[in-house]
């Protein structure tokens, strides 16, 4: 059997004179948890609906589960769970009744039994009768996600699954995606949250429909020779040194994280030059940082346009 769940090869999709994918490829390893980041509008949504059989591409070539993605959407459907990013059930219906309409819809055999061991494997058993309207945002996530295993599908294509709810929410989220990864199954997840990157064995950056980078965490981090400096000091402080460091030669761009600004740049010494006047200030703590992946995206971004200009 191919070792490859998702084998795609310049996918293209336009609405309008808008050309929202360009020439987009993937390869997504069987049992491979593979993050999918990016702005909103860079064509993450559009990708993931060509993926799973919901949007036919304009060009392009590639298999999904070893079915043709523009030939053979309708055996992908049935062998793909996809969870959008808003929640998508009937709020008036309980948990259970939500995940029995489903199986009907699937046609599953064994409806009952099989609602019952996916309401059990993913702890919602003693909430099967509360009305789907009455959970908070992390147990909607669940139950999405139960909607989604609910006919034991191969891939999950999971978009934006995490917004809106809380840290412990989406720590339990990913505990499970990853007990579902080491079954055997893939998960394509899209992610604006730069924790859950890192927790993917794979990534890939779409900005603009334009795919950026691709690879593991650690070989995007080493994309670019990118250059560090972190520096704390009073909120007031911080907030006119911004404006001051950015446009210097040898700065590319100067982001805020909680109570420091990260100063990053392509050449060190350049960018030490650039910093030297502010080093000295009393008021200011600098160091000398590592870049994170979101230095990275950030950087990516820089050069990016945007498809609606």
């Amino acid at each position: 059997m191919n070792d490859l769940a998702i084998d795609v090869e310049g996918l293209n999709k336009s609405f309008g004179p808008r050309h929202v994918v360009k020439d987009f490829s993937l390869k997504v390893k069987r049992g491979e948890i593979y993050g999918f980041l990016g702005p909103n509008g860079s064509g993450k949504t559009t990708t993931i609906r060509m993926l799973c059989g919901l949007l036919k591409p304009d060009s392009g070539k590639g298999v999904v589960l070893g079915h043709d993605v523009v030939q053979e959407t309708p055996a992908i459907k049935r062998q793909v769970g996809y969870m959008t990013q808003r929640f998508s059930l009937w709020e008036d219906l309980t948990i259970r009744e939500n995940l029995e309409f489903i199986a009907r819809m699937y046609g599953m055999k064994r409806r009952a039994e099989a609602v019952s061991k996916t309401l059990t494997s993913l702890g919602l058993k003693n909430r099967e009768h509360q009305l789907a309207g009455t959970l908070s945002g992390g147990w909607k996530q669940r139950l999405s996600l139960a909607a989604c295993m609910l006919h034991e599908p191969k891939l999950l294509l999971l978009d934006e699954p995490t917004a809106g709810v809380d840290p412990q929410a989406r720590r339990d989220f990913w505990e499970e995606i990853h007990g579902l990864a080491a079954q055997g199954i893939s998960v394509l997840v899209s992610t604006h949250y730069m924790d859950e990157a890192e927790r993917c064995h794979r990534l890939a950056y779409i900005a603009y429909g334009e795919l950026l980078a691709s690879g593991t965490p650690d070989e995007i981090l080493h994309l670019f020779p990118l250059a560090t400096w972190e520096v704390a000091g009073p909120p007031e402080a911080l907030a006119a040194l911004a404006p001051e460091l950015k446009g210097l030669p040898g700065v590319s761009h100067v982001t805020a994280f909680g109570n420091t600004l990260h100063v990053t740049g392509e050449d060190e010494i350049a960018l030490q030059k650039a910093i030297a006047p502010f080093v000295r200030q009393d008021n200011l703590d600098w160091k000398k940082a590592k870049p994170s992946l979101e230095d990275v995206f950030i950087h990516l971004m820089a050069g990016s346009s945007d498809n609606l200009q």
